[in-house]
């Protein structure tokens, strides 16, 4: 194990929101609706599939602007650098290269004149400057005939107080075996100066919240960030210098034909605010994946400090703008969709550029994400082992189709929500599993109640965001299922039915069918 990607939320750091979500369950249905523009159906809403003649990558006209200088590898003291549960896949066995480059320039923040309003449709302007030198984490195929040419952008992760990578972690498999190149951009303060954690995890030792300069001065020392309100533009001028021939020597012999944006949780209210505002004056992207955002988005920031995570969270509801250019897939749990992270209120119909998938018996982190850390958190019962990676990996594969082609992913049904006690509330099934949203064999031929409800009545933050996994009792499985073989071919054919309809891939199948438990079942 490399080093924990850290997920245990500070109660202090956080309270406001917390008082803040208390206060929204007690202020009935119409808060929570009333900024809800465009209403969605329980059956996944608009139909539109968007299918164009033409890649959306092809046809964007990009205004030119500053472009960050990759040119500087980064080498010595303890290694390349990225928080991490799990080691992953083996790069070397992938055919795969990993390096590290210094990113650097002259940035700018934004400013607006009004918060987002809640149709997204946010209108910047250019602010102060800045000189940053920051990083750039690069997995890329070792030769050009491995690479389908397409560049995955991620804004990592800081609510740790840490870089990481969780949409990489949850999609390794897919872009590995799919030929991407994989670029992790220490976009935000924190992760290179070090500061406030506003997540801990108890057994790490003192490493969050210390910063890459101060982790590994030999490697990282001359790393300097000038504040998450440069973020915006750090991220653009990345995305433009991978752009250019060979990424500007960070992807060595390949050249990007499409570049994509990608962020989970704090990265994705990140890229929220980017994508209502920055894309569209400078077309960086060719499309997003937003995974896990908040109902709210990220503040434009101010030089020489972080983002403020809670105004993030409690902030004006937005929509993703439907005049977006290029494709947006959104990907939210069960979790996301009514607990602490609120996006119930910005849920939105899909439309020519916009696919929703919500994703029933899944939680905002799990134990693809925690590892054997979730073994050592105390919050009431194991955390959710759900199939969030298997969705994650379809939805990166439907995202990328999407924009080399014009064909559009599939729309999913929508997780069923009832709101007539005046707060969002998931409906289930007697086994206490979601109902409506996307399905797979975890979640409709169970042997565990998959939710992102929490174990404890009185949870902590950390725990709000692991959901839960109880295994049914014996006498549950003997009235659900009359033998294990039973069982399989119910289970084989709910996998065939998800993969059937677009939401797994067909590369993930023997990995889905060995998640399958018949041991439980009593003979």
């Amino acid at each position: 194990m490399r080093w924990a990607h850290a997920l245990s939320f500070s109660l202090e750091m956080l309270r406001p929101y917390v008082e803040l979500f208390a206060r929204r369950r007690l202020l009935g249905a119409a808060v929570i609706v009333g900024v809800v523009l465009s209403a969605c159906s329980s059956d996944g809403g608009d139909q539109t599939n968007g299918a164009t003649a033409t890649s959306t990558a092809q046809a964007t006209q990009r205004p030119a602007g500053p472009t960050a200088d990759l040119s500087e590898q980064l080498t010595g003291g303890q290694g390349p650098f990225i928080a991490a549960a799990e080691p992953g896949p083996s790069l070397d066995d992938a055919g795969y290269v990993e390096h590290e480059y210094v990113a650097s320039g002259t940035a700018t923040t934004y400013t607006s004149p009004a918060p987002m309003p809640p149709d997204g449709r946010f209108v910047i302007t250019e602010g102060v400057k800045g000189e940053y030198r920051t990083r750039v984490l690069v997995r890329r195929p070792d030769s050009p005939e491995r690479f389908n040419g397409t560049v995955i952008v991620e804004w990592l992760n800081v609510t740790g107080g840490l870089d990481a990578a969780p949409d990489y972690t949850h999609a390794a498999d897919e872009i590995l075996r799919g030929g991407y190149a994989w670029v992790g951009v220490s976009a935000q303060r924190v992760g290179v100066e070090g500061g406030d954690v506003v997540v801990g995890v108890p057994g790490v030792g003192d490493l969050p919240g210390m910063g890459l300069k101060a982790m590994d001065p030999a490697r990282y020392g001359t790393l300097q960030h000038p504040g998450d309100g440069f973020s915006y533009d750090i991220f653009t001028q990345v995305a433009r210098a991978l752009r250019e021939p060979n990424g500007s020597g960070a992807l060595g012999d390949l050249t990007a034909e499409r570049v994509l944006a990608a962020g989970q949780s704090q990265s994705a209210f990140m890229l929220t605010t980017y994508i209502n505002g920055v894309q569209p004056l400078t077309k960086a992207f060719d499309g997003f994946l937003v995974h896990s955002r908040a109902g709210g988005s990220a503040p434009l920031g101010e030089p020489g400090v972080a983002m403020d995570v809670v105004a993030a969270i409690t902030g004006p509801q937005a929509i993703i703008r439907t005049d977006i250019e290029v494709p947006v897939m959104i990907v939210e749990t069960e979790n996301d969709v009514t607990s602490v992270i609120g996006y119930y209120p910005s849920r939105q119909d899909d439309s020519e550029r916009i696919r929703l998938w919500e994703m029933a018996g899944t939680a905002h982190a799990d134990t693809t994400v925690v590892g054997a850390i979730g073994d050592t958190l105390d919050c009431g019962a194991p955390i959710n082992d759900g199939p969030q990676h298997f969705l994650v990996k379809s939805a990166l594969r439907a995202l990328d189709t999407w924009v080399r082609t014009g064909e559009a992913p599939p729309s999913a049904p929508r997780l069923e929500v009832d709101v007539a006690s005046g707060a969002p509330v998931i409906r289930r099934e007697a086994n206490g599993i979601a109902l409506g949203g996307i399905r797979t064999p975890q979640v409709d031929v169970p042997v565990a109640t998959l939710s992102g409800e929490p174990g404890s009545s009185s949870p902590t933050i950390i725990c709000l965001l692991l959901g839960t996994t109880i295994p049914f009792t014996e006498e549950r499985l003997s009235e659900l299922y009359e033998s294990r073989e039973q069982y399989l071919q119910s289970y084989e054919t709910a996998a065939d039915a998800a993969i059937s309809a677009g939401f797994v891939l067909e590369d993930d199948r023997q990995a889905m069918l060995d998640d399958a438990q018949p041991d439980v079942i009593r003979e």
